[in-house]
């Protein structure tokens, strides 16, 4: 995973309003991602449309899936974004700068 596909998986306002339901309710189905992107936000998008999203999400590290029997759940994962933040928020000296 490189820096780029994140900023470009957190370029999407879709892909965010994903992120936002995840960081609310982790866990979800693909399913559940859909009716809480209608129900909360009015999006009208196609399951196939947020599974694509789903997999840019996943490519890029900020999403987890886990499966039990049949069903595919998917999870928030932060640890991308915390180490974006720190090449910023981190003190470092020249030597160690990207």
């Amino acid at each position: 995973m490189t820096d780029d596909a994140l900023w470009k998986a957190l370029a999407d306002p879709t892909r965010r309003l994903i992120l936002d339901e995840l960081a609310q309710r982790e866990g979800q189905s693909l399913f559940e991602i859909c009716a809480r992107l209608a129900s909360r936000h009015a999006l009208g998008i196609s399951r196939q449309a947020v599974s694509q999203h789903l997999a840019v999400l996943e490519d890029a590290g900020l999403v987890r899936t886990r499966r039990e029997g049949r069903y595919k759940f998917h999870d928030l994962d932060t640890g991308p974004l915390r180490r974006i933040t720190a090449r910023w928020l981190t003190p470092r000296t020249p030597e160690e700068a990207p």
